[in-house]
């Protein structure tokens, strides 16, 4: 199958598929997100032809997951826990800040592609409530305007890096 998701990026996914056994679907979806940071269409077929798996299962495994993406996100992936703790504790106006900072709706990608803002059912960090995710580092406490100093950090930090 062609697929087009890039020579140079499949040859990274191959270590993940040979052997293949039903166990590993989920790592092998796994490791192709981290690659392609995200999970496209041609590459779930990619992946269906290399381990006999039938497509359906692929995709089934893709959208019963919320850990996996079928659809691209921004450099910088907000994820916005909306659990009882956080809710009590004013996440609703954090996403409205969040929002109208970045000018996108839930799931959307910023026109700089720097963020793409989501909610979450729970981040399991009630203590830090509320509580925001961007990439690996979390973030606590939140206020509307600490959320927005945050989102303006990062944007300036990606900023001097070009």
């Amino acid at each position: 199958m062609d697929c087009n998701c890039g020579q140079e990026l499949l040859k990274k996914l191959e270590p993940e598929l040979k052997d293949y056994n039903s166990g590993k679907l989920i790592p092998i979806l796994q490791k192709a997100q981290e690659i392609y940071g995200w999970l496209p269409p041609d590459i779930l077929k990619y992946i269906s032809d290399k381990t006999g798996e039938k497509l359906a299962k692929v995709v089934g495994v893709v959208t019963f997951y919320t850990q996996f993406r079928s659809k691209p996100v921004g450099k910088n992936l907000i994820l916005l826990c909306q659990g009882t703790a956080c809710h009590v504790n004013g996440s609703a106006d954090i996403e409205t800040a969040i929002r109208n900072e970045l000018s996108v709706n839930e799931g959307e990608i910023t026109a700089d592609g720097l963020f793409t803002y989501n909610n979450v059912a729970c981040l399991g960090c009630c203590s830090l409530s509320p509580v925001m995710m961007i990439g690996d580092k979390t973030y606590g406490k939140l206020t509307r305007d600490s959320a927005i100093k945050i989102l303006n950090e990062i944007r300036g930090a990606c900023e001097d890096k070009f």
